[in-house]
């Protein structure tokens, strides 16, 4: 009787999980599908833009190459975001064993845990201009200042994350080391740190995006053209009364490119971080 039951239950869910992967598979496959069209067509073939090209354009993607000079704006949001990553995975899991394992001692680290706490509720908005008037004046309008901005601004939130995982951690590890010798430092590096790698995984994903993909820091702090990164080049296909879609689509393309290949080389490091996180 109950495997009839579960028979007839498959049964009813089967059109419902049918129905979701295929809202799902349209729903990330419909824009990337549109977005490729655009960025092949010549601009008089856009009547319909599902269609295929009468005429295909690979050009489209030369001229976006060279209007927004590709490469050097390449360099300088991989740079950011590179250098960013690997301060922020290091420093911030340091940030947050130091907090979480004295927080009971101390009442010095109880009250930066909930000043990090406190600094994940500020909307950046909030602290736009005044963060531009400072970094003018400490002369961080840059590509290595808006670097460390992004460390700064990072840490609370990647603070919570890894203060949540080092609270996991039994304290017998930490002391177990202390008694082989270790100090602080290599207790950490040498022991914490590598049963860090699920949240590590999740810190590193976040970062990646959100650094790769952010506009409006560079956008309020990047003024020289030749600091600016892939995300503000995208304005130079908007016209005062036009846009040239073709060309800024070929340019999004581009831009998206690098994410692809970063997650087709590291998505076996990156589904087994996740998982891990979730499961732990």
């Amino acid at each position: 009787m109950k495997r009839v039951k579960n028979i007839q239950r498959e049964k009813y869910n089967m059109p419902i999980t049918i129905m979701l992967i295929a809202g799902i598979v349209i729903t990330i496959l419909l824009p990337l599908y549109m977005s490729v069209m655009i960025a092949i067509k010549v601009p008089t073939d856009m009547n319909n833009v599902l269609a295929l090209p009468k005429q295909l354009r690979l050009m489209n993607f030369v001229d976006a190459w060279k209007m927004t000079e590709y490469p050097r704006k390449f360099f300088n949001t991989a740079f950011i975001t590179v250098i960013n990553l690997g301060i922020t995975l290091i420093s911030n899991s340091f940030v947050a064993y130091a907090i979480t394992r004295n927080r009971k001692k101390s009442k010095f680290f109880e009250i930066m845990y909930y000043y990090f706490l406190s600094a994940m509720f500020i909307p950046f908005s909030v602290i736009m201009l005044p963060l531009v008037v400072q970094a003018n004046t400490f002369h961080l309008d840059n590509v290595v200042g808006i670097t460390f901005l992004y460390v700064i601004f990072g840490l609370p939130m990647n603070t919570f994350l890894y203060c949540g995982a080092v609270k996991g951690i039994p304290e017998a590890l930490d002391e177990a080391a202390m008694i082989d010798g270790a100090r602080p430092l290599q207790t950490f590096w040498y022991v914490i740190f590598p049963v860090l790698k699920p949240t590590t995984a999740t810190v590193a994903i976040l970062s990646f995006m959100w650094t790769w993909n952010d506009f409006t820091m560079p956008l309020v702090l990047l003024s020289e053209q030749s600091q600016q990164t892939l995300q503000l080049a995208q304005y130079v296909f908007k016209k005062q009364f036009s846009i040239d879609y073709n060309l800024a689509f070929a340019s999004y393309l581009l831009v998206l490119l690098p994410v692809l290949v970063v997650y087709v080389f590291c998505q076996k490091w990156i589904t087994n971080g996740v998982v891990a996180g979730a499961v732990k």
